[in-house]
Formats: C-alpha cells, sequence, structure tokens
C-alpha cells in the first residue's frame, strides 16, 4: 500500500468527512472495486451497509462485517429503506462485464439507478456521497493524449454507450451538488489486481498469457492497482470536495506495452502481432452481427482501441493518494491468476 500522505486541511464548506464511526451505503459492495473499499471502510472503522440483491454474491466480502440491505439501485423504495441512518453513500454500482456494458439496462442501473440514490440521498439529509463513475466518463481518444478532469466530453455520438451513460450520470451528480447534496464524483482508470473473479479487467491477461501468437489492436490504458483505486474512493469520502472529479488511475500503457511487460512477468517470449484497427472494429462488428463466437469479447473492441490516457496529479494533490507502476500493478494479478490456476 502507498505511504500515508498528510491530510490536507478541512475546507470552509466542511469537507473533511472522518470516517471512523461513520454509518455509511455503499452500492456494489460485493464488486470488484467495491469489495476492496468496503473492506477499507470496515478496517478504518466505519459501519457499513451494502445494498445487494438477493441473488448477489458476496465471496469478495468473505470475513468482512457488514450489514445487508435487500435491494436494487432501480427500485427508489429500496434504495430509500439502506440510506435510512446513513451518514454517508458511495456509490459504486454498476456494469462490469462488457457483454452488458452498452445494454438499455445498464442505461437504468447507471443513470436511473444514480438519480435513485442522489434524491434518496437528498431526502435523508445524507452528508456527504462519492460517485464511482469511470474514466471513459472524461474522454478518449483515437491517437495518444492525456486528459485531466477539466477535459471535454468528445464521445456523445461515439456509440460508447457506456461511457455516455457514466457521463451523464455525473451531470446528475452535478445537479444535486448545486442543489445542495455534497456530491463527489472519481473516474477510476483500468484497475487489475488479485481477486478479479469474474475476470473484468484479468481477462485481457489471460489473453495474453494463453495466446500465441499475442494479438494486440492500436490502443492504450491507464494500469492502476485495485487498492490505489480504492483507497482514492475512500479518500474521496474523507476529504474529496463536492461538485469535483478525481481521476484514480496509473501508469498510462499502450495496449502492446501491457502485452510485453505481462509476458515480461511471466517470462514468456512470443511472437507480438499488432492488427490495423479497423480490421479489428470490423471482425467485432461482423461477428455481432452474425453472432459469430470469438476468442475475445467483441463488445470490448471500440474500447480496446482507443487511448484512455489520464493524468491523476489532482487525486495525488487533494486526497493524498499514490499510484504504482504498471509492474507493481500486473505482478500480484498475474501471481493470483497464476495460483488459482487460470494460466500456467
Amino acid at each position: 500500500m502507498p505511504s500515508d500522505a498528510a491530510s490536507p486541511p478541512a475546507s470552509p464548506q466542511g469537507d473533511s468527512f472522518p470516517i471512523p464511526g461513520r454509518r455509511l451505503l455503499v452500492t456494489g459492495g460485493n464488486g470488484f472495486v467495491g469489495s476492496a473499499v468496503v473492506r477499507m471502510l470496515v478496517a478504518a472503522g466505519a459501519e457499513v451497509r451494502c445494498l445487494l440483491r438477493a441473488a448477489s454474491q458476496v465471496e469478495r466480502l468473505a470475513g468482512v462485517a457488514f450489514e445487508r440491505a435487500l435491494g436494487d439501485v432501480r427500485d427508489a423504495d429500496s434504495v430509500r429503506q439502506a440510506i435510512a441512518g446513513c451518514d454517508g453513500v458511495i456509490h459504486a454500482a454498476g456494469m462490469s462485464s462488457y457483454k452488458l456494458m452498452d445494454s438499455p439496462e445498464a442505461e437504468a442501473v447507471t443513470v436511473g439507478g444514480t438519480r435513485n440514490v442522489l434524491e434518496a440521498a437528498r431526502d435523508a439529509g445524507v452528508k456527504k456521497v462519492v460517485f464511482v463513475s469511470s474514466g471513459t466518463a472524461i474522454n478518449g481518444s483515437d491517437a495518444p493524449r492525456v486528459f485531466d478532469e477539466t477535459a471535454a466530453f468528445e464521445l456523445g455520438n461515439s456509440g460508447l454507450r457506456y461511457a455516455i451513460y457514466k457521463h451523464n450520470a455525473e451531470k446528475i451528480c452535478l445537479g444535486f451538488n448545486a442543489e445542495g447534496v455534497p456530491v463527489v464524483i472519481v473516474n477510476p482508470g483500468e484497475v487489475y489486481g488479485p481477486n478479479d473473479t469474474g475476470l473484468i479487467t484479468s481477462a485481457t491477461l489471460v489473453d495474453f498469457a494463453k495466446s500465441s501468437p499475442v494479438l494486440v489492436c492500436d490502443g492504450g490504458i491507464p494500469v492502476t492497482f485495485i487498492d490505489d483505486c480504492a483507497l482514492g474512493i475512500v479518500r474521496a469520502l474523507e476529504r474529496g470536495r463536492p461538485g469535483q472529479r478525481y481521476i484514480l488511475s496509473g501508469e498510462n500503457l499502450t495496449v502492446r506495452q501491457v502485452a510485453e511487460l505481462t509476458l515480461s512477468i511471466l517470462g514468456q517470449k512470443k511472437r507480438i502481432t499488432q492488427m490495423p484497427n479497423a480490421v479489428v472494429r470490423g471482425i467485432a462488428k461482423g461477428a455481432l452481427a452474425l453472432r459469430i463466437p470469438l476468442p475475445f469479447e467483441p463488445k470490448a473492441i471500440p474500447y480496446g482501441t482507443r487511448y484512455w490516457f489520464f493524468d491523476s496529479s489532482k487525486a495525488q494533490r487533494e486526497l493524498g493518494v499514490t499510484f504504482r507502476s504498471a509492474r507493481e500493478t500486473l505482478q500480484p494479478t498475474l501471481a493470483w491468476l497464476r495460483d488459482t490456476g487460470r494460466i500456467k
């Protein structure tokens, strides 16, 4: 874990929100990122309530003391019941599967669910809300460009529905913040780490480990360690300024560099072949239209063939978090994949 920086002084608006003794609601608390956040909150002395569906799997929360509230962010009544008596909220519920990220269901969860959470928070007098958005809600590009929190969103006509849904949810957050609900937005990068049982991001590493030759496209991602991201979310609740965005992202690497680093860590020597984006996108589009199975998720291609490079200096400066290198991020991730038999 990166060393903790000294807490910045509280602003005149009272942004400081000490965690110990607080009762907090976390939506999506059983997810890859959400479960890491719940563990940190409980370790810091908070009483955590997780809004979970009846079918939600909670293996990632094994051994953690938390209260389970039955419900769904799409069900406003269940959200209101779950938020009752809470001091703060971390809204991390969302679609993590590429198969569902562009679906109407994803819009209902991301946009409608966010509105439900903020309406309930407003009516309950919650003192602070953190919305876990995405780096994709900031911007992406066809050629390498580095974006910060002030970047103009240029993806409105891109067809990248997940990015658009998250961006629209941020607009809702800012609207509620203007009306007096203190809302902080965090924008995680591509998050890696152990316990990614759904292979949300690790699927790419598995592909690199098992394929020969290794096929890559022209794109780039911010390689972010799970614990660094979770700490940033917790610090956003503690120290973040309402109405502000904070990018939580690590080292920016091209897809080819991620593949090279993966093979280096695994000690594998294989050829890496870069395919033109137009070809990769065409194959993915055709496979979806004809329902032809592919060795990769075709719905991930429109995202993987873009650059998502970010500058996290604001979060480092204001939240006191640091982000480890890509090698330091992928080493424990690949070790976990090996230890659990997902790769050799």
